[in-house]
């Protein structure tokens, strides 16, 4: 046996534990050392049965995603190694029995399916997550799982990714036994049971009861789909999952592996995995920053405070609630507080009606929020967030105020998320303490967490911020500090290229429907109708000092802003809103507004093909983001494609805006950008970097490893 897998006796029942931390994958050597101790159990007279067990804090957690990379680069042959291991242990003569604690996952419950009984510990977790990474099970799980749980149940549960708890899993058939103490004398002592009762082996590939019926699955699975095609929009791999579910109704066991290697190979060398591994592996990435190690001492994070309570203030002291960290909420007057804590209040109600949280934990979490209108009460705040209004004298006149009260060595947080960090640092007598944390809006749901790094702001600074966005369950990224940081200097020209495209010819609402289509979110417009236009206005307003004075004509938000027609805030933006209700509705009154937009920037319309909606404003943010990457405020693309992808709901399959570029061909993408600065003007002027890229024939990927040097 390795290091990997071990293999030791408990009298009559032989232990087979693997041993591959953090999270035990079944990466080169697990599945073969699996394979030699059942061998090893099978030539041992004085063995009656096998345990199958995880060490350290989970039974097996999946693949070794690095393996699929290695195939679809060709490093490594399409084999499928680990499925005639799994038939070895279906096929052993005596009892195996897996034991599960933590998560089995992916071929981790492949592995435990393939064993003839299964117990687990009553926090353990089950599932099928591989649509996560654009793929389908790719060791049986397509064909085993419905065997155990239904047609109906296992299409979900491949189509979906869900998790599913050990109590439901035994429900379901997929667990035997829930074991309340110790898991693996619990597993040796079920083992026993099975040897006493003198049963042969059950093999799950010869269950057939749970199969169903075809006219009944058939309604089951079309109802499936319906679903699945709304909830993972654009995605072709849950589709997948569901046709080789439905092929274990239909075909022998061997003919059901056969069809889902056909569309597990299909998935793998997909666009869709491509991205949806490169988002996986980027969470990772972005972690990493060049210049600050690993051990560099940390804050100590026990106590929070935010200045500002509206809908930013109020969402960041959520998280820090819901995190378990007190938090001092501090406004200007006792209305404004009162409005911030009702508003909190309704999002944990909210949250709670739809069943994800207890009476307990929301008063939990409500008492672990102290407001207060003194700055005093945030002395002794370990971390201080101002989420006030994104105003450059009021955001130094609140850090100056923030500075006068905080303790030593207190990290200072700006909300901000346009603004220049070192500017509002210059407030303070600590500028190596202020950092941006720049949350996206509902700040207590979006996952990212954009910091932005100043001038002066230390290395202990930067890495206690990495690690509360840990703490928050947010995906911090590090960008450097210009104008809008990443997120919103790229999103500038997207909405610009929306606007124009509307003055072209387009409707708003075709515009959004492409992009909608294309897998965003929300379009474009229905998005700056949710952020509010007054906010757009007054960001443009307070930045105009900054551009030339042509830069970016807005001609109609302008009018829409002059109106009051502020968006969703106010029932009318770019389009009208029912009282109550979030659902754009087209206004002619918009139309005429286009119209007179048009006129007076002296465009004529035209048509607008959905193709051309998409490359303008998508290129737009490619161009800018190989622009801000070559200047240095993002340190890789990838990280510009997890800001895109966790901050403003860019496809995950398709991998961020970056790696759609690589996708679609950094040459096709110059070619296109020169045509539209021929067409459009100055603003398409090609970045320096894109251009270069193209002309070598290379991609953004590449750029970032030899920049990293490997």
């Amino acid at each position: 046996m390795s290091d990997l897998v071990s293999y030791t006796k408990d009298g009559d029942v032989a232990v087979i534990t693997v041993n591959n931390p953090p999270v035990n994958a079944l990466s080169p050597g697990v599945p073969e050392g699996i394979a030699a101790g059942i061998d090893k159990a099978q030539q041992d007279s004085g063995v009656k049965a096998v345990v199958l067990i995880g060490s350290g804090r989970t039974f097996i957690a999946g693949a070794d995603i690095n393996e699929f990379a290695k195939i679809t680069s060709g490093e490594k042959k399409r084999d499928f190694g680990l499925l005639p291991i799994l038939l070895k242990i279906e096929n052993c003569p005596k009892p195996v029995v897996c034991a599960i604690h933590g998560t089995a996952l992916g071929g981790g419950l492949e592995t435990a399916m393939a064993c003839h009984y299964r117990v687990a510990v009553p926090t353990a977790q089950v599932g099928q997550p591989e649509v996560k990474l654009g793929l389908i099970p790719g060791a049986a799980g397509t064909q085993r799982l419905p065997r155990l749980v239904g047609i109906a149940k296992a299409a979900e549960l491949c189509a979906s990714g869900e998790l599913i708890g050990a109590e439901q899993a035994a429900k379901l058939g997929l667990i035997d036994k829930i074991i309340t103490g110790d898991l693996l004398a619990g597993a040796v002592a079920f083992a026993r049971e099975k040897i006493a009762s003198g049963e042969p082996p059950r093999k799950t590939r010869e269950i057939s009861n749970r199969l169903g019926d075809p006219a009944a699955n058939a309604a089951a699975l079309a109802e499936i789909k319906k679903q699945v095609s709304q909830k993972a929009r654009g995605m072709k791999s849950p589709l997948a999952a569901i046709e080789a579910v439905e092929a274990a109704a239909k075909l022998p066991f061997e003919e059901g592996c056969k069809k889902e290697a056909e569309f597990f190979l299909k998935c793998l060398f997909s666009d869709e995995s491509k991205g949806m591994i490169q988002t996986f592996f980027g969470e990772r990435i972005v972690a990493k920053i060049p210049g600050i190690p690993s051990d560099t001492p940390l804050i100590e994070i026990k106590t929070a405070a935010v200045v500002g309570a509206g809908t930013m203030g109020g969402g960041i002291t959520m998280n820090y609630a819901n995190a378990g960290i007190p938090v001092v909420l501090k406004e200007v007057n006792q209305q404004a507080l009162d409005r911030g804590l009702a508003t909190i209040r309704g999002n944990y109600e909210a949250t709670m009606k739809k069943g994800r949280l207890t009476q307990q934990q929301v008063n939990e979490r409500v008492a672990l929020i102290r407001p207060t209108l003194d700055y005093n009460d945030l002395k002794d705040a370990d971390i201080i967030t101002e989420a006030v209004f994104e105003n450059m004298a009021l955001k130094k006149q609140v850090f100056a105020e923030i500075d006068n009260v905080a303790k030593p060595g207190a990290l200072l947080a700006s909300n901000t998320s346009t603004l220049n960090i070192d500017e509002i640092a210059s407030a303070t007598k600590r500028p190596e303490m202020v950092i941006g944390h720049h949350y996206f809006s509902p700040a207590n749901v979006m996952k990212l967490l954009e910091i932005v790094r100043g001038a002066k702001t230390k290395k202990e600074v930067i890495a206690t911020s990495m690690a509360v966005s840990k703490r928050l369950r947010k995906t911090g990224v590090l960008v450097g500090n210009c104008w809008g940081f990443v997120a919103n200097r790229m999103f500038g020209p997207y909405m610009r290229e929306a606007e124009f495209l509307v003055e072209e010819g387009a409707k708003p609402e075709d515009v959004d429907a492409a992009l909608y289509e294309f897998g965003m979110a929300m379009g474009p417009l229905a998005v700056g109708d949710l952020a509010g236009i007054d906010v757009g206005w007054k960001v443009r307003n307070e930045a105009k000092d900054r551009f030339p004075a042509d830069m970016r004509p807005h001609r109609l938000t302008d009018k829409l802003y002059a109106l009051g027609r502020y968006g969703q805030k106010t029932g009318a933006g770019v389009y009208r809103y029912e009282r109550g209700n979030r659902t754009p509705i087209p206004d002619p009154e918009v139309e005429k507004l286009i119209a007179e937009s048009a006129r007076e920037g002296n465009i004529k319309q035209r048509k607008i093909r959905k193709e051309e909606i998409v490359e303008r404003t998508v290129y737009a943010l490619i161009n800018e983001g190989a622009r801000i990457l070559e200047e240095g405020y993002a340190l890789r693309a990838v990280d510009i494609d997890i800001v895109y992808v966790y901050g403003f709901g860019f496809p995950a399959y398709r991998g961020g805006p970056m790696l759609y570029g690589d996708t679609v061909g950094l040459k096709k993408v110059y070619d296109r950008v020169c045509e539209f600065e021929k067409q459009h003007g100055f603003w398409w002027k090609p970045a320096p970097l894109l251009k270069k890229l193209a002309e070598e024939g290379k991609t953004f990927a590449q750029y970032d490893k030899e920049r990293a040097g490997t």
